[in-house]
């Protein structure tokens, strides 16, 4: 099988998002070039493609000579990212509404629907996916890329403080909440859909356990089996 063949730099960076999302790869575990190379079945300059990326995105630190690892976020940066996307995403809810479409509309509510069936099935992969999906979607619609790409980086870093210090073993972000704002953005209750929002990402931040680390697998094959 050709490289070309194979495992993707995007299929990689997923990979390993996924599985410190879903609190399989600790904060601090080195992602070593040889072994990730080994797991994926690919060139090591392909592996310092998606570490490069990771670091891009904020979930790995490259420290020169060293290697690179999964960024260890602490309990201050925790507190700032949450308190950034409560800004951003009132001016994400703002700017849709200059914009909204009866189709944007239907996109999310179908978007809302599929994660009523992750939450329903108990996908784990598929509920992180989609719940951070759904912002995402929310950013793309108010047709400006600048904030599309600041909820991007947002949402991996919200991804990785999660990973640490989640309280509960259930990721809980949607699709109730989602659905109400869904449904106040439909109505062209903008105002009340960014009251919604706020109080659904304050919500997230209260299950946060801001005093410990959880420990969680340094095993890298495991970690992304």
């Amino acid at each position: 099988m050709t490289e070309q063949a194979s495992v993707s730099t995007q299929q990689i960076v997923e990979k390993v998002w996924l599985s410190i999302a879903e609190r399989r790869l600790r904060p601090g575990v080195q992602l070593k070039e040889g072994q990730l190379a080994a797991i994926f079945d690919v060139s090591r300059a392909r592996i310092r493609q998606a570490l490069t990326a990771l670091e891009r995105e904020g979930l790995v630190t490259i420290i020169p000579n060293r290697g690179a690892f999964v960024c260890h976020p602490s309990v201050d940066e925790a507190r700032d990212v949450f308190a950034v996307r409560r800004s951003v995403e009132a001016c994400v809810v703002e700017r849709i509404g200059t914009s909204i479409t009866k189709a944007d509309v239907t996109r999310l509510r179908n978007h809302v629907a599929q994660e009523r069936i992750a939450s329903a099935k108990d996908i784990t992969t598929d509920i992180i996916k989609l719940s951070g999906g759904f912002h995402l979607l929310l950013a793309e619609i108010s047709g400006s890329d600048f904030l599309f790409g600041m909820m991007r980086d947002l949402i991996s870093r919200t991804s990785l403080i999660t990973a640490v210090y989640r309280n509960t073993a259930r990721f809980n972000c949607g699709p109730d909440e989602h659905d109400e704002i869904v449904e106040e953005i439909a109505k062209g209750n903008f105002k009340r859909a960014a009251a919604l929002m706020e109080h659904h990402l304050e919500h997230v931040e209260t299950e946060l356990d801001l005093r410990e680390v959880r420990d969680i697998s340094h095993d890298l094959r495991a970690a992304l089996a």
